[in-house]
């Protein structure tokens, strides 16, 4: 079977079929409205919500064949320095880490600028930035053709040719003039966007991460979210054959109603997935704001709190040194916690080396799941 090439001069689609469309437009967008609704009236999102930013990140690097899990992704965050650690699991953690860096910036950078190929260039900088692909022009547009297929193949053996080199720029050029366009809905709009820089895919190397950074960074650029948070990769994750199929069926059939029919059902679902982690979260913010000074009979007892929700995997000695709590009363309200049973022991104090604890209970609701 010959290689799917680029669907050159059909984007943007010039019809779609609206009849299967509407119906999951509607409930599309409520989904995200309600987990919106939410989102706004989290005061400290970047906070709370900094597990399920982390997690999302480690399943659009998944996606790309990274192993690494939230916990070590945390846990590496913690103490870097950990021996026996498989250089392999290294490259996969760091990856990850720079997926989170990438978006950080991106959410600034958007401050200034729109959502144009200037912030792609930066954030594909800083996605390679010391990582496996890292010689491969990283912040670049390729200059060569690439392929997709089997690891190694050749291009007669690849399952999808993407646009060439030389016609590269002029690809990029429409995808942005759409990216800052109108659309009759912005959810489809979105489908079509990243469908479209999949197929382009303007790098050697990220091409799927960025497509799908994008998808929450132009949620918030338009205004359907109020922070670049969405966590869209699990879905794609769970039916990873569909979401690659659909996506080479744009170029190969011309049918982009399939995908925005997949991509609107991805949407809803992990809106509505996304809502129930969120409301999880800060139900457990809330019960643990009263229950924390309780346990600690301290000042700074929120303080402590808002500390360890953004890292909830630690080394003891960083709650200590750096909570910015008197050394004697986080040695004390670390030990109350302990003692409550808030975290699990993920290794421990060893020599010199200090103990390196979990808060179990919000790991296990970014995770979904009880994984610790």
């Amino acid at each position: 079977m010959s290689a799917v090439q680029y669907h050159y001069g059909k984007f943007p689609p010039k019809i779609l079929d609206w009849e299967k469309l509407i119906p999951l437009v509607g409930p599309a967008n409520a989904s995200l409205a309600r987990y919106d609704g939410v989102l706004s009236a989290i005061p400290n999102a970047a906070v709370l919500l900094s597990p399920l930013t982390t997690q999302e990140a480690v399943l659009s690097s998944r996606i790309e064949g990274t192993q690494a899990t939230m916990g070590e992704v945390l846990e590496f965050e913690a103490d870097g320095n950990r021996k026996g650690l498989p250089e392999e699991k290294k490259n996969d953690i760091w990856e990850v880490l720079n997926y989170r860096k990438a978006m950080n910036h991106a959410e600034k950078r958007l401050k200034e600028l729109p959502l144009c190929q200037r912030v792609i260039k930066e954030c594909h900088a800083i996605l390679l930035d010391g990582v496996r692909g890292h010689g491969k022009s990283s912040g670049e547009y390729r200059r060569i053709p690439n392929w997709i297929g089997p690891q190694g193949c050749a291009m007669e053996q690849a399952r999808f040719v993407p646009i060439s080199a030389g016609d590269l720029d002029n690809g990029m050029g429409a995808w942005d003039v759409y990216v800052n366009g109108d659309a009759p809905d912005r959810l489809v709009q979105l489908a079509i966007l990243h469908a479209e820089f999949e197929a382009l895919h303007p790098f050697l190397d990220g091409n799927g991460r960025l497509g799908r950074m994008f998808v929450p960074l132009f949620m918030f650029q338009t205004g359907l979210i109020h922070r670049p948070m969405f966590y869209v990769s699990a879905y794609f994750e769970a039916k990873r054959d569909e979401y690659y199929d659909r996506l080479l069926a744009v170029s190969r059939d011309g049918d982009w109603t399939g995908w925005c029919t997949f991509f609107l059902k991805a949407v809803q679902t992990q809106a509505e997935q996304n809502l129930a982690k969120t409301n999880a979260i800060l139900a457990l913010y809330n019960r643990m704001k009263l229950q924390i000074p309780e346990l600690t009979h301290s000042q700074y007892a929120i303080h402590a709190l808002n500390w360890i929700f953004e890292k909830p995997i630690f080394k003891s000695s960083d709650f200590v040194d750096t909570a910015g709590i008197p050394r004697a009363t986080a040695f004390k309200t670390l030990k109350k916690l302990k003692d409550a049973g808030l975290f699990v022991e993920l290794r421990a104090r060893s020599g010199q080396s200090a103990s390196v604890l979990g808060y179990r209970e919000l790991l296990n609701i970014a995770e979904g799941y009880d994984a610790f």
